[in-house]
Protein backbone atom coordinates (compact mmCIF):
# COMPACT_ATOMS: atom_id res chain seq x y z
CA UNK A 1 0.00 0.00 0.00
CA UNK A 2 1.40 3.39 -0.97
CA UNK A 3 0.68 6.17 1.49
CA UNK A 4 1.94 9.74 1.21
CA UNK A 5 2.09 11.02 4.75
CA UNK A 6 3.86 14.28 5.60
CA UNK A 7 3.17 17.31 7.71
CA UNK A 8 3.03 20.71 6.06
CA UNK A 9 6.26 21.79 7.82
CA UNK A 10 8.09 18.70 6.58
CA UNK A 11 6.82 19.34 3.07
CA UNK A 12 8.14 22.91 3.16
CA UNK A 13 11.52 21.69 4.40
CA UNK A 14 11.73 19.11 1.59
CA UNK A 15 10.51 21.58 -0.98
CA UNK A 16 13.35 23.94 -0.03
CA UNK A 17 15.93 21.31 -0.98
CA UNK A 18 14.20 20.35 -4.22
CA UNK A 19 12.29 17.17 -3.25
CA UNK A 20 8.72 17.16 -4.52
CA UNK A 21 7.33 13.77 -3.43
CA UNK A 22 8.16 11.02 -0.96
CA UNK A 23 6.38 7.69 -1.22
CA UNK A 24 6.15 5.46 1.85
CA UNK A 25 5.80 1.79 1.05
CA UNK A 26 4.45 -0.10 4.06
CA UNK A 27 1.15 -1.58 5.15
CA UNK A 28 -1.13 0.21 7.61
CA UNK A 29 -0.72 -2.68 10.05
CA UNK A 30 3.07 -2.40 9.88
CA UNK A 31 2.84 1.37 10.26
CA UNK A 32 0.58 1.16 13.30
CA UNK A 33 2.60 -1.51 15.09
CA UNK A 34 6.08 -0.44 13.98
CA UNK A 35 6.79 -3.97 12.77
CA UNK A 36 8.82 -2.78 9.82
CA UNK A 37 10.95 0.30 9.33
CA UNK A 38 9.59 2.54 6.60
CA UNK A 39 10.94 2.17 3.06
CA UNK A 40 11.20 5.54 1.40
CA UNK A 41 11.87 6.35 -2.19
CA UNK A 42 11.50 9.45 -4.30
CA UNK A 43 9.51 9.76 -7.49
CA UNK A 44 10.64 11.98 -10.36
CA UNK A 45 9.11 13.03 -13.67
CA UNK A 46 10.45 9.83 -15.20
CA UNK A 47 8.95 7.51 -12.64
CA UNK A 48 10.83 5.75 -9.87
CA UNK A 49 14.52 6.54 -9.59
CA UNK A 50 16.42 3.24 -9.37
CA UNK A 51 14.00 1.71 -6.90
CA UNK A 52 13.76 2.40 -3.15
CA UNK A 53 16.32 4.80 -1.74
CA UNK A 54 16.89 7.17 1.12
CA UNK A 55 16.02 10.82 0.83
CA UNK A 56 19.16 12.74 -0.14
CA UNK A 57 18.26 16.42 0.30
CA UNK A 58 20.33 18.70 -1.87
CA UNK A 59 22.01 15.84 -3.74
CA UNK A 60 19.28 14.56 -6.09
CA UNK A 61 16.74 17.14 -7.15
CA UNK A 62 13.21 15.91 -7.96
CA UNK A 63 10.83 18.15 -9.83
CA UNK A 64 7.26 16.86 -9.99
CA UNK A 65 4.93 19.54 -11.29
CA UNK A 66 2.66 19.33 -8.28
CA UNK A 67 3.07 17.96 -4.79
CA UNK A 68 0.06 15.91 -3.67
CA UNK A 69 -0.37 16.56 0.00
CA UNK A 70 -2.76 14.11 1.69
CA UNK A 71 -3.75 13.06 5.17
CA UNK A 72 -5.93 9.96 5.19
CA UNK A 73 -8.50 9.14 7.81
CA UNK A 74 -5.97 6.90 9.51
CA UNK A 75 -4.38 9.54 11.72
CA UNK A 76 -4.84 7.48 14.85
CA UNK A 77 -3.02 4.49 13.46
CA UNK A 78 -0.44 6.45 11.51
CA UNK A 79 0.29 9.23 14.04
CA UNK A 80 3.34 7.51 15.57
CA UNK A 81 4.71 6.85 12.11
CA UNK A 82 3.97 10.40 11.01
CA UNK A 83 6.13 11.63 13.89
CA UNK A 84 8.81 9.17 12.84
CA UNK A 85 8.74 10.34 9.22
CA UNK A 86 8.68 13.94 10.32
CA UNK A 87 11.70 13.33 12.53
CA UNK A 88 13.48 11.44 9.78
CA UNK A 89 12.94 14.13 7.19
CA UNK A 90 13.77 16.91 9.66
CA UNK A 91 16.93 15.25 10.92
CA UNK A 92 18.21 14.51 7.41
CA UNK A 93 17.42 17.99 6.13
CA UNK A 94 18.80 19.69 9.25
CA UNK A 95 21.95 17.62 9.12
CA UNK A 96 22.47 18.62 5.50
CA UNK A 97 21.63 22.22 6.37
CA UNK A 98 24.09 22.22 9.28
CA UNK A 99 26.82 20.84 7.02
CA UNK A 100 26.14 23.54 4.47
CA UNK A 101 26.16 26.22 7.18
CA UNK A 102 29.45 24.90 8.53
CA UNK A 103 30.89 25.02 5.04
CA UNK A 104 29.70 28.60 4.70
CA UNK A 105 31.12 29.44 8.13
CA UNK A 106 34.48 28.00 7.15
CA UNK A 107 34.39 29.84 3.86
CA UNK A 108 33.54 33.03 5.77
CA UNK A 109 36.44 32.31 8.08
CA UNK A 110 38.80 31.96 5.12
CA UNK A 111 37.45 35.17 3.67
CA UNK A 112 37.69 37.05 6.96
CA UNK A 113 41.16 35.74 7.70
CA UNK A 114 42.22 36.70 4.21
CA UNK A 115 40.06 39.80 3.94
CA UNK A 116 38.67 38.28 0.73
CA UNK A 117 35.12 39.53 0.48
CA UNK A 118 34.86 39.81 -3.29
CA UNK A 119 33.71 36.74 -5.20
CA UNK A 120 36.41 35.43 -7.51
CA UNK A 121 39.12 37.77 -6.28
CA UNK A 122 42.60 36.77 -5.11
CA UNK A 123 42.38 32.99 -5.08
CA UNK A 124 46.16 32.91 -4.61
CA UNK A 125 45.63 34.74 -1.33
CA UNK A 126 44.51 31.49 0.24
CA UNK A 127 47.80 29.80 -0.59
CA UNK A 128 49.81 32.10 1.66
CA UNK A 129 48.30 30.84 4.89
CA UNK A 130 46.24 27.88 3.66
CA UNK A 131 47.17 24.74 1.76
CA UNK A 132 44.70 23.08 -0.59
CA UNK A 133 43.93 19.39 -0.22
CA UNK A 134 43.12 17.00 -3.07
CA UNK A 135 39.41 17.45 -2.40
CA UNK A 136 39.66 21.23 -2.72
CA UNK A 137 39.47 21.96 1.01
CA UNK A 138 41.68 24.71 2.44
CA UNK A 139 43.62 23.83 5.59
CA UNK A 140 45.47 26.52 7.59
CA UNK A 141 49.26 26.34 7.68
CA UNK A 142 49.08 26.64 11.47
CA UNK A 143 49.87 24.59 14.55
CA UNK A 144 48.18 24.97 17.94
CA UNK A 145 50.25 23.79 20.89
CA UNK A 146 49.49 23.59 24.61
CA UNK A 147 50.82 21.42 27.39
CA UNK A 148 47.35 20.63 28.72
CA UNK A 149 44.35 19.61 26.61
CA UNK A 150 41.51 21.87 27.82
CA UNK A 151 41.92 24.80 25.42
CA UNK A 152 42.97 22.71 22.41
CA UNK A 153 39.93 20.47 23.02
CA UNK A 154 37.73 23.54 22.59
CA UNK A 155 39.16 23.90 19.09
CA UNK A 156 38.79 20.17 18.43
CA UNK A 157 35.10 20.24 19.32
CA UNK A 158 34.25 23.83 18.36
CA UNK A 159 32.58 25.38 15.34
CA UNK A 160 35.72 25.25 13.22
CA UNK A 161 36.81 21.71 14.05
CA UNK A 162 36.55 20.70 10.39
CA UNK A 163 38.84 23.54 9.37
CA UNK A 164 41.95 22.17 11.11
CA UNK A 165 43.83 18.97 10.44
CA UNK A 166 43.80 16.90 13.68
CA UNK A 167 47.60 16.55 13.54
CA UNK A 168 47.92 20.33 13.76
CA UNK A 169 46.25 20.43 17.18
CA UNK A 170 48.89 19.29 19.67
CA UNK A 171 48.28 19.00 23.40
CA UNK A 172 49.97 17.28 26.33
CA UNK A 173 48.48 15.85 29.49
CA UNK A 174 49.73 18.24 32.18
CA UNK A 175 50.35 21.97 32.08
CA UNK A 176 53.43 23.99 33.01
CA UNK A 177 51.83 25.35 36.21
CA UNK A 178 53.04 28.91 35.45
CA UNK A 179 56.60 27.63 35.63
CA UNK A 180 59.04 28.55 32.84
CA UNK A 181 61.30 25.63 33.78
CA UNK A 182 58.49 23.07 33.35
CA UNK A 183 57.66 24.46 29.91
CA UNK A 184 61.30 24.61 28.83
CA UNK A 185 63.10 21.72 30.53
CA UNK A 186 60.69 18.98 31.60
CA UNK A 187 57.08 18.82 30.34
CA UNK A 188 57.73 20.97 27.26
CA UNK A 189 60.78 18.98 26.25
CA UNK A 190 58.61 15.86 25.84
CA UNK A 191 56.38 17.51 23.25
CA UNK A 192 58.78 19.75 21.31
CA UNK A 193 59.98 17.07 18.87
CA UNK A 194 56.39 16.29 17.87
CA UNK A 195 55.76 20.02 17.30
CA UNK A 196 58.86 20.36 15.13
CA UNK A 197 57.87 17.29 13.11
CA UNK A 198 54.49 18.91 12.35
CA UNK A 199 56.25 22.18 11.48
CA UNK A 200 58.56 20.31 9.11
CA UNK A 201 55.58 18.71 7.33
CA UNK A 202 53.93 22.10 6.86
CA UNK A 203 57.20 23.71 5.74
CA UNK A 204 57.76 20.95 3.17
CA UNK A 205 54.38 21.79 1.62
CA UNK A 206 55.35 25.46 1.16
CA UNK A 207 56.73 26.47 -2.23
CA UNK A 208 58.53 29.53 -0.84
CA UNK A 209 58.74 29.57 2.95
CA UNK A 210 59.39 33.14 4.15
CA UNK A 211 59.28 32.62 7.87
CA UNK A 212 57.17 31.99 10.95
CA UNK A 213 54.60 33.96 12.91
CA UNK A 214 54.75 32.94 16.57
CA UNK A 215 51.95 33.81 19.01
CA UNK A 216 52.56 33.38 22.72
CA UNK A 217 52.22 34.99 26.12
CA UNK A 218 55.33 35.21 28.30
CA UNK A 219 53.62 35.48 31.69
CA UNK A 220 52.66 31.80 31.97
CA UNK A 221 54.73 28.64 31.92
CA UNK A 222 53.83 27.19 28.52
CA UNK A 223 54.04 30.40 26.49
CA UNK A 224 57.31 31.42 28.07
CA UNK A 225 59.03 28.05 28.53
CA UNK A 226 57.81 25.98 25.58
CA UNK A 227 57.63 29.13 23.43
CA UNK A 228 61.31 29.84 24.06
CA UNK A 229 62.28 26.22 23.44
CA UNK A 230 60.41 26.14 20.13
CA UNK A 231 62.04 29.39 18.98
CA UNK A 232 65.48 28.04 19.86
CA UNK A 233 64.84 24.86 17.87
CA UNK A 234 63.39 26.80 14.92
CA UNK A 235 66.57 28.90 14.85
CA UNK A 236 68.61 25.71 14.55
CA UNK A 237 66.42 24.07 11.88
CA UNK A 238 65.45 27.18 9.87
CA UNK A 239 68.27 29.59 10.68
CA UNK A 240 67.78 32.20 7.96
CA UNK A 241 63.98 32.28 7.96
CA UNK A 242 62.31 35.28 9.59
CA UNK A 243 60.58 34.80 12.92
CA UNK A 244 57.96 37.40 13.83
CA UNK A 245 56.61 37.18 17.36
CA UNK A 246 53.29 38.51 18.65
CA UNK A 247 54.07 38.47 22.33
CA UNK A 248 51.63 39.21 25.13
CA UNK A 249 53.50 40.73 28.08
CA UNK A 250 52.19 41.06 31.65
CA UNK A 251 50.07 44.13 32.28
CA UNK A 252 51.05 46.75 34.88
CA UNK A 253 47.90 46.29 37.00
CA UNK A 254 46.23 43.11 35.72
CA UNK A 255 48.06 39.94 36.76
CA UNK A 256 47.22 36.26 36.30
CA UNK A 257 50.18 34.76 38.19
CA UNK A 258 52.55 35.83 40.96
CA UNK A 259 55.62 34.57 39.08
CA UNK A 260 54.91 36.48 35.84
CA UNK A 261 58.05 38.66 36.23
CA UNK A 262 60.29 35.58 36.43
CA UNK A 263 58.72 33.95 33.37
CA UNK A 264 58.80 37.19 31.37
CA UNK A 265 62.46 37.94 32.06
CA UNK A 266 63.55 34.37 31.31
CA UNK A 267 61.50 34.31 28.09
CA UNK A 268 62.67 37.75 26.89
CA UNK A 269 66.25 36.55 27.31
CA UNK A 270 65.42 33.93 24.64
CA UNK A 271 63.34 36.29 22.46
CA UNK A 272 66.31 38.65 22.20
CA UNK A 273 68.34 36.02 20.41
CA UNK A 274 65.77 33.96 18.56
CA UNK A 275 63.22 36.39 17.08
CA UNK A 276 63.81 38.95 14.35
CA UNK A 277 60.85 41.19 15.19
CA UNK A 278 58.71 41.02 18.34
CA UNK A 279 55.45 42.96 18.55
CA UNK A 280 54.55 43.69 22.17
CA UNK A 281 50.94 43.47 23.33
CA UNK A 282 49.37 43.60 26.74
CA UNK A 283 45.84 42.81 27.79
CA UNK A 284 45.35 45.87 29.98
CA UNK A 285 46.10 48.28 27.12
CA UNK A 286 43.66 46.45 24.83
CA UNK A 287 41.02 46.28 27.60
CA UNK A 288 41.26 50.07 27.88
CA UNK A 289 40.90 50.52 24.10
CA UNK A 290 37.78 48.31 24.09
CA UNK A 291 36.22 50.22 26.99
CA UNK A 292 37.07 53.68 25.69
CA UNK A 293 36.59 53.32 21.93
CA UNK A 294 34.03 50.52 21.65
CA UNK A 295 32.01 51.23 24.82
CA UNK A 296 32.35 47.62 25.99
CA UNK A 297 31.96 47.70 29.75
CA UNK A 298 33.50 44.28 30.38
CA UNK A 299 35.64 43.20 27.43
CA UNK A 300 36.17 39.47 26.94
CA UNK A 301 39.11 37.66 25.36
CA UNK A 302 37.03 37.49 22.17
CA UNK A 303 36.87 41.30 22.06
CA UNK A 304 40.61 41.51 22.63
CA UNK A 305 41.45 38.88 20.03
CA UNK A 306 39.32 40.55 17.36
CA UNK A 307 41.29 43.75 17.85
CA UNK A 308 44.65 41.97 17.77
CA UNK A 309 43.55 40.11 14.62
CA UNK A 310 43.18 43.44 12.81
CA UNK A 311 46.86 44.17 13.50
CA UNK A 312 47.92 40.75 12.24
CA UNK A 313 45.66 40.98 9.21
CA UNK A 314 47.01 44.42 8.28
CA UNK A 315 50.58 43.25 8.74
CA UNK A 316 50.11 40.30 6.37
CA UNK A 317 47.76 41.91 3.83
CA UNK A 318 50.55 42.77 1.42
CA UNK A 319 51.53 39.09 1.26
CA UNK A 320 48.06 38.27 0.03
CA UNK A 321 46.69 41.16 -2.00
CA UNK A 322 47.73 43.78 -4.49
CA UNK A 323 48.43 47.41 -3.61
CA UNK A 324 50.24 50.58 -4.62
CA UNK A 325 53.08 50.13 -2.13
CA UNK A 326 53.31 46.63 -0.71
CA UNK A 327 55.34 45.78 2.37
CA UNK A 328 56.95 42.34 2.49
CA UNK A 329 57.53 40.47 5.76
CA UNK A 330 61.31 40.71 5.39
CA UNK A 331 60.96 44.46 4.82
CA UNK A 332 59.72 44.89 8.39
CA UNK A 333 63.00 43.60 9.65
CA UNK A 334 65.03 45.70 7.21
CA UNK A 335 63.19 48.96 7.89
CA UNK A 336 62.32 48.69 11.57
CA UNK A 337 65.33 47.05 13.23
CA UNK A 338 68.42 49.33 13.35
CA UNK A 339 70.37 46.89 15.57
CA UNK A 340 69.62 43.17 16.10
CA UNK A 341 68.72 43.55 19.79
CA UNK A 342 66.48 46.58 19.26
CA UNK A 343 63.62 44.63 17.69
CA UNK A 344 60.71 45.04 20.13
CA UNK A 345 57.87 46.96 18.48
CA UNK A 346 54.81 48.90 19.54
CA UNK A 347 51.62 48.55 17.52
CA UNK A 348 48.45 50.58 17.08
CA UNK A 349 45.39 50.51 14.83
CA UNK A 350 42.79 53.03 13.70
CA UNK A 351 39.93 53.51 13.46
CA UNK A 352 38.78 51.49 16.46
CA UNK A 353 35.17 52.54 16.38
CA UNK A 354 31.77 50.99 17.00
CA UNK A 355 29.04 50.83 14.35
CA UNK A 356 26.95 53.38 16.26
CA UNK A 357 29.72 56.00 16.09
CA UNK A 358 30.98 55.23 12.58
CA UNK A 359 28.12 57.08 10.89
CA UNK A 360 29.06 60.30 12.66
CA UNK A 361 32.80 60.24 11.98
CA UNK A 362 34.68 61.38 8.92
CA UNK A 363 37.61 58.96 9.35
CA UNK A 364 39.78 60.70 6.78
CA UNK A 365 43.39 59.66 6.13
CA UNK A 366 44.90 62.52 8.23
CA UNK A 367 42.48 61.69 11.04
CA UNK A 368 43.29 57.96 11.25
CA UNK A 369 47.02 58.70 10.81
CA UNK A 370 46.97 61.05 13.81
CA UNK A 371 45.01 58.46 15.80
CA UNK A 372 47.67 55.72 15.54
CA UNK A 373 50.27 58.05 17.09
CA UNK A 374 48.09 58.71 20.15
CA UNK A 375 49.41 57.07 23.35
CA UNK A 376 45.91 55.74 24.06
CA UNK A 377 46.00 53.76 20.79
CA UNK A 378 49.10 51.75 21.72
CA UNK A 379 48.46 48.06 22.32
CA UNK A 380 51.07 47.93 25.07
CA UNK A 381 51.08 50.10 28.18
CA UNK A 382 53.79 52.65 27.45
CA UNK A 383 53.80 56.28 26.34
CA UNK A 384 55.66 56.87 23.04
CA UNK A 385 55.99 60.57 23.99
CA UNK A 386 58.51 59.50 26.64
CA UNK A 387 60.80 58.13 23.95
CA UNK A 388 61.86 58.72 20.38
CA UNK A 389 60.87 56.90 17.22
CA UNK A 390 63.66 55.14 15.36
CA UNK A 391 61.37 53.96 12.58
CA UNK A 392 57.73 53.31 11.97
CA UNK A 393 55.78 51.39 9.39
CA UNK A 394 52.32 52.61 8.39
CA UNK A 395 50.14 50.09 6.58
CA UNK A 396 47.03 51.57 5.00
CA UNK A 397 44.12 49.54 3.71
CA UNK A 398 41.11 50.30 1.56
CA UNK A 399 40.24 53.57 -0.15
CA UNK A 400 43.66 55.23 0.16
CA UNK A 401 45.86 57.04 -2.38
CA UNK A 402 49.61 57.76 -2.00
CA UNK A 403 49.13 61.53 -2.29
CA UNK A 404 46.93 61.66 0.82
CA UNK A 405 49.34 59.43 2.72
CA UNK A 406 52.31 61.68 1.89
CA UNK A 407 50.35 64.70 3.06
CA UNK A 408 49.35 63.02 6.35
CA UNK A 409 52.93 61.87 7.03
CA UNK A 410 54.29 65.36 6.32
CA UNK A 411 51.86 66.76 8.91
CA UNK A 412 52.93 64.17 11.49
CA UNK A 413 56.60 65.12 11.01
CA UNK A 414 55.82 68.70 12.04
CA UNK A 415 54.28 67.64 15.37
CA UNK A 416 56.43 68.10 18.44
CA UNK A 417 54.84 65.14 20.18
CA UNK A 418 56.19 62.75 17.52
CA UNK A 419 59.96 62.88 17.87
CA UNK A 420 62.47 60.89 15.84
CA UNK A 421 66.08 60.14 16.69
CA UNK A 422 68.37 62.51 14.84
CA UNK A 423 70.36 59.71 13.20
CA UNK A 424 67.28 58.42 11.33
CA UNK A 425 65.80 61.44 9.53
CA UNK A 426 63.42 59.56 7.20
CA UNK A 427 61.80 57.25 9.70
CA UNK A 428 58.66 56.28 7.78
CA UNK A 429 57.90 53.17 5.76
CA UNK A 430 54.44 53.25 4.18
CA UNK A 431 52.39 50.50 2.62
CA UNK A 432 49.09 50.85 0.78
CA UNK A 433 46.79 47.95 0.02
CA UNK A 434 43.50 48.30 -1.80
CA UNK A 435 41.75 45.49 0.06
CA UNK A 436 39.27 47.15 2.43
CA UNK A 437 39.36 46.19 6.13
CA UNK A 438 37.12 43.26 7.02
CA UNK A 439 35.35 42.83 10.32
CA UNK A 440 33.51 39.93 11.92
CA UNK A 441 29.78 40.26 11.13
CA UNK A 442 27.92 41.24 14.27
CA UNK A 443 31.21 42.04 16.01
CA UNK A 444 32.30 45.14 17.91
CA UNK A 445 34.22 46.95 15.18
CA UNK A 446 32.42 48.96 12.53
CA UNK A 447 32.90 48.21 8.85
CA UNK A 448 34.96 51.11 7.47
CA UNK A 449 36.30 52.15 4.07
CA UNK A 450 39.90 52.66 5.18
CA UNK A 451 42.16 51.83 8.10
CA UNK A 452 45.79 52.08 9.12
CA UNK A 453 48.01 49.91 11.28
CA UNK A 454 51.28 51.22 12.69
CA UNK A 455 54.21 49.09 13.80
CA UNK A 456 56.83 51.34 15.37
CA UNK A 457 60.23 51.04 16.98
CA UNK A 458 60.27 53.51 19.85
CA UNK A 459 62.73 53.81 22.72
CA UNK A 460 59.78 54.14 25.12
CA UNK A 461 59.25 50.37 24.85
CA UNK A 462 61.98 50.12 27.48
CA UNK A 463 59.26 51.16 29.98
CA UNK A 464 57.68 47.71 29.58
CA UNK A 465 60.96 45.97 30.44
CA UNK A 466 61.70 48.40 33.26
CA UNK A 467 58.39 47.59 35.00
CA UNK A 468 58.96 43.84 34.72
CA UNK A 469 62.58 44.11 35.88
CA UNK A 470 61.53 46.06 38.97
CA UNK A 471 59.01 43.38 39.98
CA UNK A 472 61.60 40.68 39.22
CA UNK A 473 64.14 42.37 41.49
CA UNK A 474 61.69 42.62 44.41
CA UNK A 475 61.05 38.87 44.37
CA UNK A 476 64.53 37.69 43.44
CA UNK A 477 66.12 39.71 46.26
CA UNK A 478 64.36 37.28 48.64
CA UNK A 479 64.82 34.31 46.25
CA UNK A 480 61.05 33.86 46.47
CA UNK A 481 59.63 30.93 44.44
CA UNK A 482 63.06 30.16 42.96
CA UNK A 483 63.03 26.59 44.35
CA UNK A 484 60.13 25.67 42.04
CA UNK A 485 62.30 26.51 39.03
CA UNK A 486 65.45 24.85 40.33
CA UNK A 487 63.41 21.73 41.11
CA UNK A 488 62.51 21.41 37.42
CA UNK A 489 66.11 21.36 36.24
CA UNK A 490 67.01 25.05 35.99
CA UNK A 491 70.16 26.52 37.45
CA UNK A 492 69.83 29.57 39.67
CA UNK A 493 72.50 31.31 37.61
CA UNK A 494 70.06 31.48 34.68
CA UNK A 495 67.99 34.02 36.63
CA UNK A 496 70.98 36.35 37.03
CA UNK A 497 72.05 35.87 33.41
CA UNK A 498 68.59 36.70 32.05
CA UNK A 499 68.24 39.73 34.35
CA UNK A 500 71.63 41.10 33.26
CA UNK A 501 70.63 40.66 29.62
CA UNK A 502 67.50 42.77 30.18
CA UNK A 503 69.46 45.42 32.05
CA UNK A 504 71.75 45.61 29.01
CA UNK A 505 68.67 45.88 26.76
CA UNK A 506 67.36 48.85 28.78
CA UNK A 507 70.79 50.46 28.44
CA UNK A 508 70.77 49.81 24.68
CA UNK A 509 67.46 51.64 24.29
CA UNK A 510 68.76 54.51 26.38
CA UNK A 511 71.84 54.84 24.18
CA UNK A 512 70.05 54.70 20.81
CA UNK A 513 67.62 57.37 22.02
CA UNK A 514 70.41 59.71 23.12
CA UNK A 515 71.13 62.76 20.97
CA UNK A 516 73.87 61.77 18.52
CA UNK A 517 75.38 65.28 18.27
CA UNK A 518 75.79 65.56 22.04
CA UNK A 519 77.43 62.14 22.14
CA UNK A 520 79.92 63.17 19.45
CA UNK A 521 80.77 66.38 21.33
CA UNK A 522 81.33 64.41 24.55
CA UNK A 523 83.64 62.00 22.73
CA UNK A 524 85.61 64.88 21.19
CA UNK A 525 85.95 66.57 24.60
CA UNK A 526 87.30 63.36 26.12
CA UNK A 527 89.76 62.85 23.23
CA UNK A 528 90.94 66.46 23.48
Amino acid sequence: MNLLLLTHASYRRLESVGVREIVIQSSLRQIAHHEQPPMLFCRSLHGFKDGPKDVEPGRVRFTLPKFKFTRKEVRGAAAPFEREIKGFVASRAEREERTNLLGKKNERNYKLTHCDTTVGVAHDAFNTFFSETGSGKHVPRAIFVDLEPTVIDEVRTGSYRQLFHPEQLISGKEDAANNFARGHYTVGKEIVDLCLDRVRKLADNCTGLQGFLVFNAVGGGTGSGLGSLLLERLSVDYGKKSKLGFTIYPSPQVSTAVVEPYNSVLSTHSLLEHTDVSILLDNEAIYDICRRSLDIERPTYTNLNRLISQIISSLTTSLRFDGAINVDITEFQTNLVPYPRIHFMLSSYAPVISSAKAYHEQLSIPEITNAVFEPSSMMAKCDPRHGKYMACCLMYRGDVVPKDVNSAVATIKTKRTVQFVDWCPTGFKCGINYQAPTVVPGGDLAKVQRAVCMISNNTAVAEVFSRIDHKFDLMYAKRAFVHWYVGEGMEEGEFSEAREDLAALEKDYEEVGADGVEDDEDDEAQDY
